[in-house]
Parts: structure tokens; sequence; C-alpha cells
């Protein structure tokens, strides 16, 4: 059997190791940032329903342009959106490996405000980009002032910015994005993408990107249904931008890339938004919960619009994640020195992280 050193890899990816966080079956599993939420019966019978409906086509490909979905997705943003300006994929990944596809490439080049979202770099190599990691301000923050400076400088094609910022919650002003636009305008000509995988815990959806995207052809928002619709499993993410960036992405996408399953899975749960979201104040709740129950503890979280908390002052990061494991409790070393990272569960979940870190500190 050849190892993977013995075939004739891309010299780029050579050394290289897949992104993965640990799937372990504990009883509280709060590293990836999912929805720990079931989603509700009632939707999971139209889910189902639709699903029987679908499999008595199943012989034929599925829409090509999935149209019903992009107008459910439209109706759900809002802010007087058309289907012909959004775009969905197979999880917001996908969505972000097409913009790479369209807009980057070789002698292109990306930049990114770390520590961010592991998969910008991992994206940008897979497409032949170059990527920038630029460091982030004290606390993780960015001022506008700061997000124009890193652009002129670099002069990137592709400016990437994470809205709340993943793996830190840190929430992005508008004027941030704001900054961001008029400086990649001036300096390339390139776009700006605010992934906004977490947006709907931010607390106000006037402060979405796509509150400012009317006039500006060249920024792209992008979302999940992975987060606070609860539907990570099903892979749906989507992207609301001009229609002839939409038009861009049609020429790099495979052919009938999203199933007939995920289509009518997507457009089940987008009929019941209002149910399938109804969770999302019970886990910001958890999350501030943390948030104080951590400074109690003299630890230092830091701010958040997401649905987790990363939190300083800890002394051995690996050490306190292997004592928390040992309890059934998994939570996410993101590699940032003397910090962990933990999701907002369910209350009983959210206990038995702060019951166990409490044992794990006293120790």
């Amino acid at each position: 059997m050849a190892r993977l050193e013995d075939l004739p890899l891309r010299s780029d990816l050579r050394g290289r190791t897949p992104y993965g966080a640990p799937q372990l079956h504990v009883p509280v599993a709060l590293n990836v940032n999912e929805n720990t939420h079931r989603i509700p019966e009632e939707v999971a019978v139209e889910i189902i329903e639709r699903l029987a409906g679908a499999v008595l086509d199943i012989n034929r490909y599925p829409d090509r342009e999935f149209m019903e979905l992009r107008q459910a997705l439209a109706s759900y943003l809002g802010f007087g959106l058309t289907p012909e300006q959004i775009w969905a994929a197979n999880g917001s990944n996908e969505v972000l490996q097409h913009i790479f596809q369209a807009f980057g490439g070789p002698g292109r080049s990306s930049l990114g405000f770390g520590p961010t979202y592991s998969m910008y770099a991992l994206i940008a190599q897979g497409t032949g980009t170059e990527y920038t990691d630029f460091p982030r301000e004290a606390r993780y923050e960015l001022t506008p002032e700061y997000v124009r400076s890193a652009i002129l400088e670099n002069k990137p094609n592709i400016v990437m910015l994470c809205s709340p910022n993943n793996p830190t919650g840190t929430p992005l002003d508008l004027a941030c994005i704001e900054a961001a636009y008029d400086a990649i305008t001036e300096a390339t000509g390139g776009i700006v993408v605010v992934d906004e995988a977490y947006a709907e815990f931010g607390g106000s959806t006037a402060i979405s990107a796509i509150s400012i995207l009317e006039g500006r052809e060249r920024l792209l928002i992008s979302r999940t249904m992975s987060k606070a619709f609860a539907f990570a499993g099903a892979r749906v993410g989507y992207l609301a931008a001009d229609s002839a960036v939409v038009d861009a992405l049609r020429l790099v996408r495979l052919p009938y890339h999203l199933s007939a399953f995920t289509q009518v899975a997507a457009e089940a749960a987008l009929a019941h938004s209002a149910t399938m979201l109804a969770t999302v104040d019970d886990i910001c709740y958890q999350r501030d919960r943390i948030v104080v129950e951590l400074k109690e503890l003299g630890l230092d979280p830091f701010r958040s619009d997401a649905n987790f908390v990363l939190f300083g002052g800890v002394s051995d990061s690996q050490s306190i994640f292997e004592k928390l494991l040992e309890r059934g409790v998994l939570i996410r070393n993101v590699g940032i020195p003397g910090t962990l990272r933990v999701s907002a569960g369910t209350e009983a979940e959210t206990t038995a992280f702060l019951s166990a870190l409490r044992e794990v500190l006293a120790n």
C-alpha cells in the first residue's frame, strides 16, 4: 500500500494535514460551534414528507439553478433581495471555495485578519491563491483605520472579514466593512467577502453587511444554515451579492451541485424559520452565562456575538482540555496560547461544562 508521500502530490500540499476537529462520542460535545438543540418535531415531519416526495423523481437531476430555494433564502434575508442575488452550496465552505475559484487563483492574493477561520487559508491554498494572515489588534478587535491600512499595504484581490469572528467571537462594525470596501476599490478593484456564519446570534439584523449591499457590487455576504438553524448535517450554505457575482459563481460550480434532497430539506426548514430560530435566544443566554461565570472563575472571556466563547487566562490549554475530556466534556483547543473555546449548548450542557471546569481548576 502506498504512503501519501509516495504519491505525485502537488508540492504545496506536501506536509500538510487536512482540516478537522475531534469527532468523539462524549456526553457533552461543545467543540465545533454546533447548535446542540434538535430541530422541532413538526419541522422534522415536514422535511421527511418533502424528502419522500423528492424520492419519486430521484431518477432525474435536481433543479440546477435551485430557484425555489433561492427565493426562500431571499425572503428569509429580506432587505429587498431577489433570487438572482442569492447563491447556495453544500455548506458555506463550498460557497467560499466557489468565490476563490472565481476571483482568486494563481497570481492573485487574499487577505484575512487572524486569528480567524482556518478554512480561509486552506481554500486559498487549494485554489492557488496567495493568503496573508494579517494580525488583529488588541483583544482581537478591528477598527476601520486598521482594516484600511492593511488592505492598502497588501493590495489583495480578496479580503475576508469574519463577522462575528471565528474563533474569537469578536463583533465587526459595519464601518470596518465599509472601510474595507473603499480600500480594496482603491487598491485593486477586488472583492470583500463578509462571512456571517454566526450572524443570527448577534442580536440585530440591522448590523448585517446585507444592509449596506446596495450599490456595492463587489461586496459578498456568506451565510450558513448550520448554526442558528441547527442544520449542520444538511450542509447548506448561501450567499447574498450582486446578481453579476452570482453569475460568476455559476461559472465554477459543478453541475447539479445541490441534491434534490438538500434543496427540499432546506426549503422546509426555511418555511418554518421562526420555529427553527426559537433556540437562538436561549443559546445567547447560555453564552452570556458562560462569560459571567468564567469571569467569576478568574478567567478572561473575550467579547462574543457568536454561539461560543473564547477565554484566556488558561495556564496549560492542552492539560485543561484533556481533563475536561476525561469528565465527558469536549471543547476546543484552537491553538491560541493560553486560551480555549467552548460552544454555548443547552442549559444542561452549559452547566455540565462549568461544573467540570470548576472541578478541574480546583485540583
